[in-house]
């Protein structure tokens, strides 16, 4: 069974920093791009970045030299490195599978296996 789990939100202040990571079971992560998507309250949920299978990076413009992402493969994991974190940046973040392996990121709704999402808020 195809799955993705999110951990790793929670509370912070304007400025620091968080992980999150998304383990994936029941199919093997590398082989396909992962987003991350994001959805404040009352808002349209939006892409945050991308990894590809091949390791291209694409951003969002508002978190460009402040997040990244990675993966750890022998963990079947990927991670989204927060820094510099903003009020604004306060949503739910789900990690997401494109539903065919080996593509580049593209739209969203290329991914097809959502994870459950983990509350991150900055706030002072």
């Amino acid at each position: 069974q195809v799955q993705l789990v999110e951990s790793g939100g929670g509370l912070v202040q304007p400025g620091g920093s968080l992980r999150l990571s998304c383990a994936a079971s029941g199919f093997t992560l590398d082989d396909y791009a992962i987003g991350w998507f994001r959805q404040a309250p009352g808002k349209e949920r939006e892409g945050v970045l991308c990894i590809s299978s091949s390791g291209s990076l694409y951003y969002a413009d508002s978190v460009k030299g402040r997040f990244t992402t990675s993966r750890d493969n022998a963990k079947n994991t990927v991670y989204l490195q927060m820094n510099s974190l903003k009020p604004e940046d306060t949503a739910v973040y789900y990690c997401a599978a494109d539903l065919i392996p080996g593509r580049l990121c593209g739209s969203s709704r290329r991914f097809g296996s959502w994870g459950q999402g983990t509350q991150v808020t900055v706030s002072s």
